[in-house]
C-alpha cells in the first residue's frame, strides 16, 4: 500500500470515530433541572469514579414530629414462667434463707503454704442468701406446695386435706395461711387460720406437715391482710349490723374496728394504718369508697357516685386507681380531688401497686367486648385475653411489657390476684381460666 493510501485510511477512520461520539453526545440530551451531571452514557458506565457530588433527591420526605410517643417496651427475653402444677387457691410471696450456691475449686490448684506444712485451714462456714419463695395452696386437697421464684422446683410442704378450697392467704412471712371453703351443707363459709411449722436450713421437707390452728366465725364476707402480713381485718354479720374486726394472728388478739348497718363491703389493706372499703360493685350501682383510719378509726369517704366502681387505693394513700362500669381505668388524687384518665382499660382487681406508688402493674384485656362490667366478669360469663401493662400514674404514661400469648408456646391469661415480691423483681398472678399460678420476671 502507497504511503498516500495508508494515510487516506487513517483519515477515514478518525472521521468515522468522531461521528459515532458525536452521535452518542447527542443522543444523551440536556440535562434537567434536578438530575445528576455525571453521565449515563455506555462509556460511562465504566468510568470507575462516577460523577459524586449531585443533589440529594427532593423527593425525600420531611421528618415526622414524634415527640411524646412512647413505643412499647421489648418483651423479647422476658420471662413468662407457669408456677404451680395444678390450680391454687391462694399463694404468698416472702423471703427465705437457702444456702448459696458456691462453685467447687478444681482438684489441682496448688496447695496454700499452711496446708504443705501440714497445719492445713478451717473449712469456711456455708454461706446462705434470703432469696424470693411462693407457698400456695392447691385449691382441690388444700395441700401446701412450695419453691423458689429464680428456680422453680415445686415442693410439697403440707398434708393436711382441706377440700375445696376457694380461696387462701399467707402471713407472717409464710408461716401463716388463712383458707377459706364452705362447709358440707354448701352454705356455711369457714375460714380456718393455720401456723406451718418451722422449717430446718438446708432440711428437706417431707411433704406431710401438719398444719395447726383455729376457726373464726362463720360466714365472714370479706377479708384483707395487712401490707407486712402480720393481720388480718375480716367482715362478717351480727344481726343487722356489718361488723369489721382485726386480729392479730400471731397472738390471736382480736379488736373491732368497723360497723356499718349496711352489708355489701369489699374490703382492702394498702398502707399500715389505712383499711378501704368499697361498696360491692355493679353496673347499675353507684359505688362509694371509704377510707377507714385504724388509728383514729373513723371512717372518710374518697370517692363516691361511680356506676360499678371497684378502686384500690395507692400505699402512700394520695392516689386511687379505680375504674367505672366501662373499665376505663382512671386515677383520682385525694389531695386535689382531680381525676385522669389513663387510657388503659381494666380492672383494678387486675392490678397491683408498686410500694412507692410510682408505678402500676396491670393485666389488661386487649379487646373489651360491650357487655354488664364488673358483674360479668365476676360471674365468669366473660373471660379476659390480658396483657401485662406498666403505668406510670405521675406522669400518665403506659406501655405494655409482655403478651402471654406470644411467649414461648403461648397462653391466654386473665390475670387476677397480682402480686409483687419485696424487691419488685418479679411479678406474680393467678389465671382465672385455670387458677394456675404463673411469675413474671421484670428484670
Amino acid at each position: 500500500m502507497s504511503k498516500r493510501n495508508f494515510i487516506l485510511l487513517i483519515i477515514i477512520l478518525v472521521a468515522i470515530l468522531a461521528a459515532f461520539f458525536g452521535f452518542l453526545f447527542l443522543r444523551q440530551g440536556p440535562v434537567l433541572p434536578g438530575e445528576e451531571g455525571g453521565g449515563t452514557n455506555f462509556l460511562s458506565q465504566f468510568n470507575p469514579f462516577g460523577a459524586g457530588g449531585g443533589k440529594p433527591d427532593d423527593t425525600t420526605p420531611p421528618p415526622v414530629d414524634i415527640s411524646g410517643y412512647e413505643p412499647p417496651a421489648e418483651q423479647e427475653g422476658r420471662e413468662f414462667i407457669k408456677v404451680s402444677s395444678m390450680p391454687v387457691a391462694g399463694y404468698g410471696v416472702f423471703k427465705k434463707e437457702r444456702y448459696k450456691e458456691v462453685p467447687i475449686p478444681p482438684p489441682d490448684l496448688p496447695l496454700t503454704k499452711g496446708e504443705e506444712q501440714g497445719g492445713g485451714q478451717k473449712p469456711a462456714p456455708p454461706q446462705t442468701e434470703f432469696v424470693t419463695a411462693l407457698r400456695y395452696v392447691d385449691r382441690v386437697t388444700g395441700n401446701i406446695y412450695q419453691t423458689f421464684a429464680d428456680k422453680i422446683e415445686e415442693r410439697k410442704f403440707s398434708g393436711t386435706v382441706i377440700p375445696k378450697v376457694y380461696e387462701a392467704l399467707f402471713g407472717n412471712s409464710g408461716n401463716s395461711v388463712i383458707m377459706r371453703y364452705l362447709k358440707t351443707d354448701n352454705r356455711t363459709i369457714e375460714t380456718f387460720v393455720g401456723t406451718l411449722p418451722q422449717e430446718i436450713l438446708g432440711g428437706d421437707s417431707t411433704g406431710e406437715n401438719e398444719l395447726r390452728g383455729t376457726f373464726l366465725t362463720a360466714n365472714i364476707t370479706d377479708m384483707s391482710i395487712s401490707p407486712d402480713g402480720k393481720s388480718i381485718f375480716y367482715l362478717f354479720n351480727s344481726g343487722e349490723t356489718t361488723v369489721g374486726t382485726i386480729l392479730d394472728i400471731a397472738s390471736g388478739k382480736k379488736t373491732q374496728a368497723f360497723d356499718s348497718a349496711f352489708n355489701e363491703w369489699l374490703s382492702s389493706w394498702p398502707g399500715s394504718k389505712t383499711v378501704t372499703l368499697t361498696t360491692k360493685p355493679s353496673y347499675v350501682a353507684l359505688g362509694y369508697l371509704y377510707k377507714l383510719d385504724l388509728t383514729a378509726q373513723n371512717l372518710v369517704r374518697v370517692l363516691d357516685s361511680v356506676y360499678g366502681l371497684t378502686a384500690l387505693l395507692s400505699p402512700d394513700g394520695k392516689m386511687v386507681l379505680y375504674a367505672d362500669n366501662s373499665l376505663a381505668l382512671n386515677i383520682y388524687h385525694t389531695d386535689t380531688k382531680i381525676s385522669e384518665s389513663l387510657g388503659v382499660r381494666s380492672l383494678p382487681e387486675k392490678c397491683v401497686w408498686g410500694k412507692g406508688s410510682d408505678i402500676v402493674y396491670c393485666s389488661a384485656p386487649k379487646i373489651v367486648l360491650g357487655t354488664n362490667y364488673p358483674d360479668a366478669w365476676y360471674k365468669g360469663e366473660i373471660s379476659f385475653d390480658d396483657q401485662v401493662w406498666k403505668i406510670d400514674p405521675v406522669l400518665g404514661t403506659a406501655s405494655i411489657l409482655l403478651d402471654p400469648g406470644t411467649v414461648n408456646e403461648g397462653v391466654d391469661v386473665d390475670g387476677t390476684k397480682l402480686t409483687l415480691d419485696s424487691e419488685e423483681k418479679y411479678l406474680f398472678l393467678i389465671n382465672k381460666k385455670d387458677s394456675f399460678l404463673w411469675e413474671m420476671d421484670l428484670k
